[in-house]
């Protein structure tokens, strides 16, 4: 199961032991690890990212979902910080646009307070001991979300409320006095060039999810093939 992973230690030392920690696990096949970076939280609430995995193991795809977590956690700093690593695909910085629900994004916000370091990690993972188990050791806290498509739903919402607006504003506009179909017109002329807008960035957004998952498939076919071969030798 795709998982945003987000491990919190006390210090810098930790973190990296975390890291090397899912390191091992992707190597053992215990999980995939498809993207990570070290994040540190600053006294004025912003992000350092200290270390990041470059390129990702699916040649950098996989940063969209992890970029826009760092972005969110950060501000506008964090998003220009993970822009400029290339965890943010297309630029975009919107954590909900990626499947990242919000109570979780809240839940992290809480847990990485200032002086906090952690190791956030975009993994799929059959079950959670192995990476529990290694994190505990360590002394981090552990906190982990499925990558939902919740927010496709939303867009599609959205389009279709846009879409109600226009028909209605079409029959309102047949059956009205000049004036009044004016005014109507300029109205379905913004909410027309609105929805768009909005049709042509959820083609985008299902786009880039199309090729995540193109690559973390093809990612796994390899680790796979791999293993079938040390297994013949």
């Amino acid at each position: 199961m795709d998982r945003m992973l987000v491990t919190v230690f006390d210090d810098e030392s930790k973190a990296y032991a975390g890291k090397k920690a899912l390191v091992d696990l992707d190597r053992e096949g215990s999980i995939a690890l498809y993207g990570y970076a070290i994040v540190r939280k600053n006294a004025d609430g912003t992000t350092s990212v200290k270390q990041s995995d470059e390129p990702f193991p699916i040649g950098g795809v996989s940063g969209s979902a992890l970029g826009a977590l760092i972005g969110a956690l950060g501000g506008p700093a964090g998003a220009a910080i993970g822009a400029t690593v290339g965890l943010v695909a297309g630029g975009a910085a919107d954590v909900y646009n990626y499947g990242v629900s919000e109570d979780y994004f809240y839940d992290v916000e809480k847990a990485l307070k200032p002086g906090k370091v952690a190791v956030v990690a975009e993994i799929d993972e059959d079950w959670t001991t192995p990476i529990d188990d290694r994190m505990d050791a360590i002394g981090g806290t552990v906190l982990r979300r499925s990558i939902s498509e919740v927010r496709e739903r939303l867009h599609q919402e959205d389009v279709t409320a846009m879409k109600a607006d226009i028909a209605q504003m079409k029959a309102e506009h047949a059956m009205a006095q000049a004036q009044r179909r004016v005014k109507l017109s300029e109205k379905i002329r913004l909410l027309d060039s609105k929805l768009q807008a909005k049709l042509q960035k959820q083609k985008e957004h299902r786009d880039a999810l199309d090729r995540e998952a193109k690559a973390k498939a093809d990612y796994m076919k390899g680790r796979a093939t791999v293993a079938a071969s040390r297994a013949s030798v």
